[in-house]
């Protein structure tokens, strides 16, 4: 398990763009707006509904009484024009509507609007349709509510007939492009037809055509985008080709465990007991891709030794943990213990699986047996310190921690982890100290600097959190590489937090990805960074690339997300250009 401020990372970029915006649906739409981030949040789940809009009439004849509605999932209130009373005619031909006045046909087509009405709020929707089907047919021009309230008919109808709805709508929308309650109308029918992508399109546009004043609306975007994500995620996830994730995170993740002596070979070794020490030997050397392909090959060619083979199910495992095949991981790990049930390092992974998945109590019992085997391996501690903090339990975490130094003084992140948690139980002094006696003992370790940095920044001292960040950046370079770029990108961070100064932050993390062209932090940055100045499209394909580099289904869907989101709203910019000036002013009042 990595430290935990390396997995919060995603967290703290939530927490920017949330600081960075009072819109939670969209907040900026036009690519001159360099306000408040166009953020959708899959956070609400609620079934297919129906149009409930009740905002103004679109005719200034609207009656105003209190207009009946249709208690049903799909019962949208229809739009109400009151003409002249005139006397109702059987169906015409076309000979004889062609032979009526302009005037004639107007307020025949409304009558028949009004009975259609009356026949809809009585649930009669065959009905209704003919009346309004009349109405279009003896209409001068095309009223583009006539299609509308006929498309309520369909979505109510037993079953309902939704491709009638969406080809009703899309001849009102054609005649009224900004027509909200058809727009609705259609994403609700698009929704049902599972069409989930031209739905948000449509609930998108209904939302920020009705200035954000729709609740039901902004929840609708929030549950298509979800089921789109999640879709999306699932299928991703079966159809990929397993790859590691980037040298920042697997480097992170090996970094969480104590260095261990090579095993030694047994008197007459195999050809895959070698294989087994150089893929060891490449983990030592951090040249992750060699390491998975000769631990492979090393149990194709057989082990010899049990506990070279537990070694090689305990470095395989890892590695399928990390590509993702979380089941895979845990067949290898448990297989791993089955064979040397003293191998504490496969227990603590095993735990990691399970928290992986959900599985805290089996975690903990992973631990538990664990320290039955070897209760003075520090790194036991340590990982068990990490489940508890990412469930809240600081003190317990802190303990841990505490534990794991005592009987290893030599592992930085046991001490960085104890300063972080110690921040987490309020203990600000504490904690500041923890980390100024770290990095005096580490002066070497780019780490402490890195993370002291991180609770300066969470603390707003904006010039001592760059300061450290810089400090980090200078050792990381010194080093032999590869480099750990994750300063670089707090440094981008904090800039921007601090002086708004976009151009510096993206610079930051332009040069992290020229080092790491797979760091996701900074491609999460980057995309952020570009939504706050309106560049949709660069934002978008920033979120393409972080879906591709996102090795967790929550990363999957998280990164789909703001894709999904960020595309539905470019599209409004496209098919609503004239609403680019009028929607940066509302987003700039929402970020006031």
């Amino acid at each position: 398990m990595a430290t935990t401020s390396s997995t919060s990372y995603f967290q703290r970029i939530h927490d920017f763009v949330a600081e960075n915006k009072k819109a939670v649906v969209i907040g900026t739409a036009a690519a001159a707006l360099a306000v408040g981030g166009v953020v959708y949040y899959a956070s609400t789940s609620r079934g297919p509904g129906g149009d409930l809009e009740k905002g103004k009439a679109r005719d200034k004849k609207k009656s105003s009484k209190k207009r009946k509605t249709v208690n049903d999932a799909h019962g949208p209130l229809l739009e109400e024009i009151k003409p002249k009373v005139v006397d109702e005619e059987d169906a015409l031909s076309a000979e004889e509507i062609a032979g009526m006045s302009v005037e004639d046909r107007a307020k025949l087509a409304g009558t028949l609007k009004t009975r259609g009405n009356t026949l809809y709020q009585n649930r009669k929707f065959q009905q209704a349709v003919d009346m309004y089907t009349r109405a279009i047919q003896v209409a001068t021009k095309s009223e583009p509510v006539y299609y509308s309230n006929r498309a309520a008919c369909y979505m109510n109808m037993t079953p309902p007939k939704y491709e009638s709805a969406v080809q009703d709508c899309d001849e009102a929308l054609r005649a009224d492009a900004s027509y909200v309650k058809a727009l609705n109308r259609r994403a609700n029918a698009l929704e049902a037809l599972s069409r989930n992508e031209e739905a948000l399109r449509d609930f998108t546009a209904a939302t920020i055509l009705d200035k954000f004043q729709n609740e039901l609306a902004a929840q609708a975007v929030e549950r298509v985008l979800k089921k789109i994500a999640t879709e999306k995620a699932a299928v991703i996830l079966t159809t990929r080709e397993p790859r590691l994730p980037s040298f920042t995170f697997v480097s992170a993740y090996f970094a969480a465990f104590r260095v261990r002596p090579l095993p030694a070979l047994p008197e007459n070794p195999s050809t895959g007991d070698n294989t087994l020490i150089l893929a060891l030997q490449a983990l030592q050397a951090a040249d992750y891709a060699h390491a998975v392909s000769l631990v492979n090959e090393a149990m194709e060619q057989g082990i010899s030794w049990e506990i070279g083979k537990a070694e090689a199910l305990n470095l395989r495992g890892t590695f399928k943990f990390l590509m993702g095949d979380v089941s895979g991981a845990k067949d290898d790990l448990y297989e791993s213990v089955k064979i040397f049930p003293s191998l504490t390092q496969s227990w603590v992974k095993i735990a990691s699986v399970h928290m992986e998945q959900g599985e805290g109590a089996k975690a903990f019992e992973c631990f538990e047996e664990a320290i039955k085997h070897n209760p003075q391996d520090p790194d036991i501690y340590y990982h068990r310190g990490q489940v508890l903090f990412i469930t809240n339990e600081f003190k317990e975490a802190a303990d841990n921690y505490t534990k794991s130094s005592e009987l290893d003084d030599t592992f930085v992140f046991s001490h960085i982890q104890l300063a972080v948690a110690l921040y987490k139980m309020g203990e600000l002094a504490r904690s500041m100290a923890t980390f100024r006696r770290t990095m005096t003992n580490f002066p070497q370790r780019s780490e402490p600097q890195n993370y002291y940095g991180e609770l300066l920044l969470d603390q707003q001292r904006f010039m001592d959190a760059v300061d450290k960040f810089d400090r980090a950046v200078e050792l990381e370079r010194v080093k032999p590489p590869p480099m750990n770029v994750l300063p670089l990108v707090n440094k981008g961070l904090a800039i921007y937090q601090w002086k708004q100064d976009i151009t510096a932050a993206e610079r930051c993390c332009d040069e992290a990805l020229r080092i790491d062209p797979e760091c996701e932090p900074a491609v999460a940055t980057l995309a952020q960074l570009s939504l706050q100045q309106g560049k949709i499209d660069r934002a978008v394909e920033m979120f393409k690339r972080q879906a591709e580099l996102a090795r967790s289904e929550p990363e999957l869907i998280n990164a789909l997300t703001y894709q999904f989101a960020s595309t539905s709203q470019l599209e409004f910019t496209r098919n609503y250009p004239e609403m680019a000036e009028q929607l940066a002013q509302i987003a700039r009042s929402m970020a006031m």
